[in-house]
């Protein structure tokens, strides 16, 4: 299980969207990857969980969270492999290690802690609640976004990762992106 969650190796950069639900994660991650012609990692818990939802109207378990991380570890490392240059990946293991806290009373599968530290990144574009809630099937905190987003925040600050938070409408959040980004590909 544990070469599962293992990032393969990459010269790319790495950036990551992360946050809560609806916060404009995917579409920026989108934008960004196109912007830079770089790729674009879907976020597989949205299709694992959709799924699930679809067949059997039941939500995410516990024992949902080895199978979600060990398909977007995969995900992740297939792009990479295909990218030389810059990744944009729509979340990660340390995304998984906060929502596992916050709905399985602070529970985190070890494995996922783990890979949640030892996989690197270059970046994390943080997504402020100041975007509209859209509503959806697997959405379900819309009165909690603000302690929300302030768990997203403390495990950046708990791991000391390399963030910038993006606020305002999608052409804000943008421009301040590409500005760091910018940054970052010229160091």
């Amino acid at each position: 299980m544990e070469e599962k969650l293992k990032q393969t190796p990459s010269n790319c950069i790495k950036i990551v969207l992360f946050g809560p639900e609806s916060t404009g994660k995917t579409t920026l991650s989108k934008q960004l990857a196109e912007h830079y012609e770089g790729s674009w990692v879907p976020e597989y818990m949205r299709e694992y969980l959709q799924s699930k939802w679809d067949v059997t109207k039941e939500v995410c378990t516990y024992e949902d969270l080895i199978p979600i991380a060990e398909g977007q570890m995969k995900l992740e490392n297939e792009f990479a492999k295909k990218s030389d240059k810059i990744l944009f990946c729509d979340t990660n293991l340390l995304e998984i290690e906060v929502y596992s806290e916050a709905y399985y009373n602070g529970s985190v599968p070890e494995v996922i802690r783990k890979f949640s530290l030892e996989n690197t990144y270059d970046l994390y574009l943080l997504t402020y609640i100041d975007t509209p809630w859209v509503p959806d099937d697997l959405r379900d905190k819309p009165h909690q976004r603000e302690e929300m987003f302030l768990r997203f925040k403390e495990s950046l600050e708990k791991y000391n990762c390399n963030y910038i938070t993006l606020k305002g409408d999608s052409e804000s959040r943008f421009k301040k992106a590409k500005n760091i980004i910018d940054q970052l590909i010229q160091e």
